[in-house]
């Protein structure tokens, strides 16, 4: 197999269509069509499911995914060295990202190193943590932005740790001292979202022992914080969701004080690429610059 059918089968992967995937390289579905089966004839087994809805990777196909993405990205790591050599900062860096860092931090961040290196092309993909460390695995991302609650899989450089606060509608009473405690939010009506995207509010439920009901469950921050303010219950999120937040809710601190600790991860740590070795290094800089408590 060439290293151009290799792209066609990322491609093929990432879109999960053939058609989105001839889009992607300028191609026909029909050419992208034949290029699978081309390789499917040559392996020996086939690569995709088609079907009504799509194309899905078949188990063989998940197991040789990794082991392309390699190939691809050692490709890329070598047009950037070469580009170094040359005296150019070029080349491609693809960066996960969950949904309050690509809302809040993200913006300023593309901005700042764009400016510092306009021949490094970005791509940014976002989702839940377990979207991102799927990406990260299977090498479509080659760094990504998680929480130390993905330590256990991933060696994580950690960027800033920021508090967990919890988040009322405007009619909840005060709290005594302007603070809120595991024992006022036991037994409360809750706003929660999935475990992916929810893990720190439900580590700080299981660590307390905190009993709930939960009435609404929903999939991003900012239907969570409209749920909040409709008096739909109560919630836990992380200070940087609720910086310029304008919704009409009360925000309190959390005694005792639990932090949510955001890091980040590379896809293959002992051989970054030129370009993804100066994302990396930019990004831990920025953090440490900019006033995140």
């Amino acid at each position: 197999m060439t290293l151009f059918s290799y792209e066609i089968f990322d491609a093929v992967a990432r879109q999960g269509s053939f058609n989105k995937a001839a889009q992607q390289l300028h191609l026909t579905p029909s050419a992208i069509s034949h290029a699978i089966a081309v390789m499917e004839e040559e392996l020996g087994f086939a690569l995709f499911n088609r079907g009504k809805n799509g194309v899905s990777m078949t188990s063989y196909g998940a197991s040789l995914y990794p082991s392309i993405r390699d190939v691809l990205n050692s490709d890329e790591a070598l047009k950037q060295s070469i580009a170094r050599l040359n005296g150019l900062e070029k080349g491609k860096v693809k960066l996960g990202v969950f949904n309050s860092v690509c809302a809040s931090l993200l913006p300023g961040l593309l901005k700042s190193f764009m400016t510092h290196y306009p021949q490094i092309e970005i791509e940014v993909y976002q989702g839940t943590y377990d979207d991102v460390k799927e990406w990260l695995r299977t090498g479509q991302v080659d760094i990504a932005f998680l929480s130390s609650t993905c330590r256990e899989e991933f060696n994580l450089t950690e960027l800033f740790r920021e508090p967990l606060l919890c988040i009322v509608p405007q009619d909840w009473p005060e709290p005594e001292n302007g603070v809120m405690t595991p024992a006022l939010m036991n037994g409360q009506s809750f706003v929660v979202q999935c475990d992916a995207t929810d893990a720190e509010m439900r580590q700080f439920l299981k660590k307390y022992k905190i009993g709930t009901e939960r009435r609404c469950h929903v999939i991003d921050d900012q239907s969570n914080i409209a749920m909040v303010e409709a008096g739909l219950g109560i919630s836990i999120m992380p200070q940087m969701l609720l910086r310029d937040c304008k919704a009409a809710i009360k925000i309190y601190p959390i005694e005792p004080e639990e932090d949510r600790v955001v890091g980040l991860a590379v896809q293959r740590p002992a051989a970054m690429a030129p370009a993804v070795e100066q994302m990396f290094h930019h990004i831990v800089d920025y953090c440490r610059q900019i006033e995140l408590r």
